[in-house]
């Protein structure tokens, strides 16, 4: 909004530093800024709303140390993440951007899902909150929106590096191609490295295959929200660990979005250039400083637990991000902390009814999952926990980050 109104006032005042307004990097550090001064300063006055209400996170009995502790700690803490995300977004990105539509959608579709589930465990005092079936259906819901924005919406596009032999020079040139509607989307580690969903139909002729490829391409959107989201729901089982998780996340996918969004990086690193997507990076700075100043009150010991409306969102945002710059195929690796929680509950679950079934006694693989579980049983204290998987998530977006120039 106020891209818009300092560019309104330019034509009729002289305002120094309203030029400054132009510039993509000054809006995001500003929004970063802003969105982290929010958390730190509102989250506390949110946090003794919380306790006002009584409002605190109904805790199982696992066997764990210091679980008893935790009971009564006010949960629902995601939504200092989602104003301290919203505020700044609305004030210095341009609001009628699609994507920045299409990310704010998801937040609050999300944290509505995860909003009603907290609401469920914490008033009706039902531990198991929101039925999974129901999770499922809202998380189906947003991958049928996303998916749908992305086929239909005229300005979201994508110009390709195409390259030619230079007549008079004989040299090979690149150039960009017209801005085009397009499934492509970007493999990492390959030359030439973009592919297109409408290539899965290769039993179909190009046009046809390209007009049915929306078969293909909304179901897997729909694949990725509801497993990200879900992955980041369990990670978040001891102090600060989803949180401080999703920070390299975050941070990795603003590099990303900067450089999809910008036509000289994108012809240097050679990647695909979506036009008007560099909005997407003041989101992005205002998602990652709502984190961090959520981590302030949530790391060991947490003042406040984000809860699913916080998990929840969380995922489902990085899911929809990674989608929306084309980079949904790096998640594995981005998010690979997610991913293995998330794998330790389904390897459990499968082997305790594969030995069950077979030899009448169900083992286990791990002593306790998620993973993070495992270790507290291990005797590892959290906070320890919590800063090994940090570090682990930080290498990993190193890795993602080499994915730019390694083909």
């Amino acid at each position: 909004m106020l891209y818009y109104l300092f560019e309104f006032l330019e034509k009729i005042f002289v305002i120094p530093g309203a030029g400054l307004f132009k510039f993509l990097t000054f809006r995001a550090m500003m929004a970063g800024i802003s969105s982290l001064v929010i958390a730190l300063i509102y989250g506390k006055k949110i946090i003794e709303y919380l306790k006002k209400k009584q409002m605190g996170e109904t805790i199982r009995e696992l066997g764990l140390d210091g679980q008893i502790e935790k009971k009564g700690t006010p949960t629902m803490g995601g939504i200092i993440i989602i104003l301290a995300t919203l505020i700044p977004t609305l004030l210095f990105s341009k609001p009628d951007n699609i994507y920045i539509i299409t990310l704010i959608i998801t937040m609050l579709w999300m944290s509505f899902i995860g909003g009603l589930d907290d609401y469920i465990k914490i008033f009706r005092k039902d531990k198991d909150g929101l039925a999974g079936k129901f999770k499922i259906v809202g998380q189906v819901g947003l991958g049928l929106i996303v998916g749908s924005i992305m086929y239909i919406h005229p300005s979201i596009t994508i110009k390709e590096q195409l390259f030619k032999k230079d007549s008079e020079t004989q040299k090979v040139v690149s150039y960009l191609s017209q801005e085009e509607k397009s499934f492509h989307t970007t493999v990492p580690l390959f030359k030439n490295n973009e592919f297109s969903y409408d290539k899965i139909l290769f039993w179909l002729d190009k046009e046809d295959a390209t007009k049915y490829a929306w078969l293909v391409f909304i179901p897997i959107v729909i694949f990725i929200i509801t497993a990200v989201s879900n992955s980041a729901n369990l990670t978040d089982g001891i102090d600060g660990l989803a949180a401080g998780s999703s920070v390299p996340i975050v941070s990795t996918l603003a590099v990303f979005a900067w450089v999809s969004g910008n036509v000289i990086f994108s012809d240097y690193l050679n990647i695909m250039y979506i036009p008007n997507s560099g909005e997407i990076t003041i989101f992005i700075a205002a998602f990652l400083g709502g984190i961090i100043g959520f981590l302030w009150y949530n790391s060991y010991p947490a003042q406040i637990f984000m809860g699913d409306t916080g998990s929840l969102t969380i995922g489902g945002v990085i899911a929809v991000i990674a989608i929306l710059i084309r980079k949904e195929l790096i998640i594995p690796v981005l998010c690979g902390v997610f991913f293995v929680e998330a794998s330790s509950v389904i390897l459990q679950v499968s082997y305790f009814k594969y030995t069950k079934k077979f030899t009448g006694e169900g083992k286990r693989i791990f002593l306790m999952s998620p993973l993070h579980h495992h270790f507290q049983k291990l005797k590892i204290h959290e906070s320890k926990i919590v800063s090994r998987f940090i570090i682990i998530g930080g290498l990993l977006a190193l890795i993602t980050l080499l994915t730019l120039k390694i083909r």
